[in-house]
């Protein structure tokens, strides 16, 4: 067999090797947290005449929630980029604002560690043509592995500036550096610098694939530096600038938040899952913002809720028994004749075929599991239930 020959065996070995192992640090990764989690439900048990362990036992759960979440969406979004599907909500955006919003999520894990941020921002703004939330994705995620690979403590520098047409990103650290082997492929799927047995900082390898992917659907470019084990890394975000506008264009972009922001007004709220610790913690949260709840478990007795509870939102679940949320939401449309009712989708389907099929059903709102509690209560805010009825 020539070398020729063998090279391409040699490289699908080398895949299947790395799919074995990100198979394995999955399965590592996700049960992880769950010793925490379950650790934090027996201190909650046991702890009720102790506010402080309480409190410290619902901060663990927070954390390593938001952990599991994590994982989950990184590999959905690696998904959705692999096949094609993942579209971007482009508009006029400050970069800086992405930036600020991928330290603040970050803060706490470099802060942890000990290290020293050194942010480097210009004193004009950068517009750009993106989806902020994305690129808050992205911008977090580099940080957040230079918060996990740099040496305790270290230092990580965030820089940004323009270079032409273009914004230069650039997020380095005194971290355990990238041999020269592992340059040339470090933003492939399943790749991991460290073998994952070797490594306690935990991650998948599908970080820094993620960002790679986010970047080029931003017509943008990324690369990698390092001088080797032991002396640091650098990643280089490269992207395009927006095209030309007047001040007044780019201020209507970012309209005053305090005028923006409505108020919060009571609503008779129905929440519909067939799971009852869902209904169950999600009515006591509504509650206590000061909405009137009732709560059903299936799609029959969603759409019977709905008739004598008359309720100015539903949140529905769409995997439910007997009737599933898309058919629950076409019958309520058809029973209110025309009366006003906000119908949100909260469902674990979040692609956006779901979201299409959730709107084409008569939804007008879909929210993916688990919820953002914040991004609800700004979605319920912003729906100014009608005035009763007299009777």
């Amino acid at each position: 067999l020539s070398l020729h020959d063998a090279l391409p065996i040699l490289a699908l070995k080398d895949a299947d090797r790395r799919k074995d192992e990100f198979l394995a640090t999955l399965s590592h990764e996700l049960r992880n947290p769950l010793a925490p989690i379950c650790n934090a439900v027996e201190l909650l048990e046991s702890a009720q005449a102790h506010p402080e362990i309480s409190q410290q036992a619902c901060e663990v759960l927070k954390r390593q929630l938001a952990h599991l979440v994590r994982l989950i969406d990184d590999l959905l979004e690696v998904s959705r980029i692999t096949r094609g599907k993942l579209q971007l909500r482009k508009e006029r955006i400050e970069l800086t604002l992405a930036i600020h919003s991928a330290i603040e999520a970050t803060r706490p894990l470099i802060d942890a560690a000990g290290h020293e941020l050194t942010v480097t921002l210009p004193s004009g703004p950068i517009l750009l043509d993106a989806d902020s939330t994305r690129l808050s994705q992205v911008f977090s995620n580099l940080l957040n592995n230079a918060a996990k690979y740099a040496e305790k403590p270290g230092h990580i520098w965030l820089t940004a500036q323009t270079e032409g047409e273009q914004a230069r990103i650039s997020v380095r650290d005194t971290g355990i550096g990238i041999a020269p082997e592992h340059l040339s492929h470090i933003f492939e799927m399943f790749s991991q610098a460290i073998p994952a047995l070797e490594r306690s900082q935990g991650g998948l390898g599908i970080g820094l694939a993620l960002v790679r992917g986010l970047v080029d659907l931003h017509g943008g470019k990324i690369a990698a530096r390092s001088d080797g084990p032991g002396l640091g890394s650098e990643f280089i975000v490269h992207l395009p600038l927006a095209a030309h506008r007047s001040p007044s264009d780019s201020a209507d972009r970012f309209p005053d938040p305090q005028r923006s922001s409505p108020q919060l007004a009571k609503s008779r709220i129905l929440v519909v899952d067939d799971n009852r610790d869902t209904t169950a913690t999600l009515a006591m949260l509504l509650e206590r913002t000061g909405h009137d709840v009732h709560v059903a478990y299936d799609g029959l007795e969603a759409v019977h809720a709905v008739s004598a509870f008359q309720p100015h939102v539903v949140l529905l679940d769409i995997g439910l028994p007997k009737m599933n949320g898309f058919e629950v939401a076409q019958r309520i449309r058809q029973d209110l004749d025309g009366r006003p009712m906000a119908l949100v989708a909260v469902s674990g389907w979040g692609q956006q075929e779901d979201r299409r099929r959730a709107i084409e059903a008569g939804f007008d709102h879909h929210l993916t599991k688990p919820v953002d509690i914040s991004r609800l209560l700004q979605l319920l805010a912003s729906m100014h239930p009608p005035a009763e009825r007299s009777t």
